[in-house]
This record gives C-alpha cells, structure tokens and sequence, in this order.
C-alpha cells in the first residue's frame, strides 16, 4: 500500500476529562487507514494546535463554557480557524477540511457570529430525535438518514437566534434543529451547520458508537449517575436508543464517515497536487 500524502488532525478539547468521543473518533478515522495519516493534538491541556499542513481536521466537544478559554489554546484555536478559512478563500485546490462536534462546534458558531451562545434551562443529556432543515435534507452529510433522525446530545448550552446577514454572507446554511416540543414556548436550538463547502459541524455527538457507549453506561457508577443526575426512566430510553440499529449506529456510521469520505474525495480527485 503507498504512502498518502493526505493528513488528518484530531483536536482533542476535552480538557483531560475521560470520556468516550475520543475512542469513537479514534475509530472511525482508523477505518481509513491506507487513505490518510492522522495525528491527535491535546488542544486544551497541552495548548496544541495543528497548523495548516494537515488537510482534514475533526474538532472533538468538551466540558465547560464555550466562552471561556484561557488566552493561549483558545488564541491558537480561534487563529487556526481564521487562517484555514483564509486560506480556503484564496486557493482553488488543496482546500482544508473541518468537522466540529458540541463544545468546539459551539466555539467556531461563536467566533463566526452564526448566533447566539447562551446557557440552557436544564441539561440536555440522551439520546434524542434531530429535525432536518429544508438545506439539511439536500446535504451530503445527511444522506442516508431518516428525518428525524436520533444522536446523542449532552450539552448545558446551544445555538438560538441565528444572524441571518452573517449566514448569508459566509453561504453558511441550517442542517438540523433540535426536537420539537409543542408543550414548551422555547426557541429550538440549532443542532447541525454548513459553514461553507469545507467547514461543517453537529451540535450533538455524531461519533457516539451504540455498543461503547452501552457499556459505559452499564457500569454500576455510569448507571447510579445517570439515575441520581436525570432519571431512571431517562437511563432506560437511552439504553434502549443505543440497541435499535436505525438511531444512533445508522448515525455513527453515517455523518462523520460522510464528511472523511467526501474530504477525501475532493482532495484526491480535485487537487493535482494530491491525485
């Protein structure tokens, strides 16, 4: 097998914090080997960011408030967006190539004025039905799933209240929303962006693998915790999502493979560089 020249970084902004996203996006990006190298950068603990030498990037989610950072890795974060988007506008080949899941997607609508960031009421934690938008029913990354169709969200903040002159003037589109709720007068929160052609990303956790995550939360701690923080009826829906093959596998096997495969086919038969 030759050697790619294509190169992937994961950007890992969990901030230390254990948890099953990395090993998911671990996974998925292993099934391409052969067709890319890929190397993993601690953005929030070690203050390591890749720089525009790779050509895909898949940006994980994390704990805390996407408005806070600490001057160094959110500096380093925030710049290799604007040079990547830069760098997109001004080269007709060789384009870079983003994905951002939940914290790190909330970071880039926030640096891009997309809308507006703001706290939930409560926790959103399980797994639940996402809406596609008109635009979200056209695109790529969605191909192939129902509409609703189901992801696991756990998130204290969200997307509402999108600027409009700003989506208009990046070609930035709504993907997905969040589920309907007839009962309560809240804004639904937007769940899934098209920022341009090169950049995308999914409020929720598209990379959540059914039978990892099963296990996790079959444990006595990971169940005892998701009992006493939400409720034992919540824990059981969940589990139950995680066993139907139609929600979140037809999800993890369908939106991040999506973005990697069409990544790569833009940069292997568009860029002579790279064909």
């Amino acid at each position: 097998m030759g050697k790619t020249s294509i190169k992937l970084a994961i950007l890992d902004m969990n901030n230390g914090h254990p948890n099953q996203g990395m090993r998911c996006i671990r996974d998925i990006v292993s099934q391409y080997e052969g067709q890319l190298m890929w190397d993993e950068f601690d953005v929030r603990v070690n203050n390591e960011v890749p720089g525009l030498d790779y050509d895909i990037f898949i940006c994980s989610g994390g704990p805390g408030s996407p408005h806070d950072g600490n001057g160094a890795w959110d500096v380093k974060f925030y710049n290799l967006l604007d040079n990547a988007w830069k760098y997109n506008l001004e080269n007709e080949y060789n384009k870079k190539y983003f994905f951002f899941i939940c914290h790190s997607f909330q970071m880039a609508c926030k640096h891009f004025e997309l809308g507006e960031i703001q706290p939930r009421k409560s926790t959103s934690f399980g797994v639940y039905p996402v809406h596609k938008t008109a635009a979200g029913r056209k695109d790529p990354l969605l191909e192939g799933l129902a509409d609703p169709y189901f992801a696991v969200d756990s998130r204290d903040w969200q997307l509402i209240q999108p600027n409009q002159k700003v989506f208009k003037e990046h070609g930035a589109a709504i993907l997905s929303r969040e589920k309907i709720r007839t009962h309560i007068e809240l804004e639904r929160a937007i769940m899934a962006i098209r920022f341009s052609d090169e950049f995308v990303g999914t409020q929720f956790h598209p990379e959540a693998d059914p039978i990892g995550m099963k296990e996790h939360f079959e444990k006595e701690e990971n169940r005892t915790k998701v009992v006493k923080n939400y409720s034992k009826r919540k824990y059981t829906n969940m589990m139950t999502h995680l066993e139907d093959p139609d929600k979140i596998s037809l999800t993890h096997s369908t939106i991040i493979p999506h973005f990697i495969e069409t990544s790569l086919s833009k940069l292997s038969t568009q860029n002579p560089v790279l064909s």
